[in-house]
């Protein structure tokens, strides 16, 4: 057997190893699977419209639905578009009783100073450690990638995407939770 090959069955029997059926593998780890809980999380960050709260935990939108979104930083085009495209569909998705709210590794300052720049309505979660990230699969140091999920109000994920495109994808998420709830 020559290097290539034994390095090729290492791979091989590594996949089989790690990659169990029923997980969805995705950089930055295990995300969560559709029909299960969502992974519980306590985070420091900010929200325009409740400037006094600077704590949220996932039960602040219990009997509510919840578009959780990661993303890798703030000020940057594609998380900017992203935002933009949450912040333009927020009255829609909040007549559907669901909350948007983002989590990046940035600081909570950062958070702020994004939040009045591009005058955005959502809450920003900041998950420097990468911690809460990692629970949803979204981690790679030292970054969230760019996954969303929607919870339902029983805070069961519904819905997921992974490896997300900016443009658009807001729309995408509302007309999931429209299709969902009329199910």
């Amino acid at each position: 057997m020559n290097r290539r090959q034994l390095l090729q069955s290492g791979l091989v029997a590594a996949a089989a190893i790690t990659l169990r059926p029923g997980k969805t593998w995705a950089l930055g780890g295990v995300a969560p699977e559709i029909g299960s809980s969502a992974p519980d999380f306590e985070l420091a960050g900010t929200n325009l419209n409740d400037p006094e709260k600077n704590r949220w935990t996932l039960s602040d939108w219990s009997g509510r639905w919840l578009v959780l979104y990661f993303y890798p930083r703030d000020f940057t085009s594609g998380c900017t578009i992203e935002a933009h495209g949450f912040q333009d569909t927020l009255t829609e998705f909040q007549k559907l009783n669901c909350e948007i709210t983002a989590i990046s590794a940035d600081s909570v300052e950062d958070h702020e100073s994004f939040c009045n720049s591009e005058d955005l309505g959502f809450t920003l979660l900041s998950d420097h450690d990468g911690v809460v990230s990692r629970s949803y699969g979204s981690w790679m140091a030292p970054y969230s990638l760019r996954h969303t999920f929607l919870i339902d109000p029983s805070g069961v994920v519904q819905a997921r995407w992974t490896g997300v495109r900016p443009v658009g994808h807001a729309q995408e998420v509302l007309e999931a939770l429209k299709g969902l709830q009329t199910s």
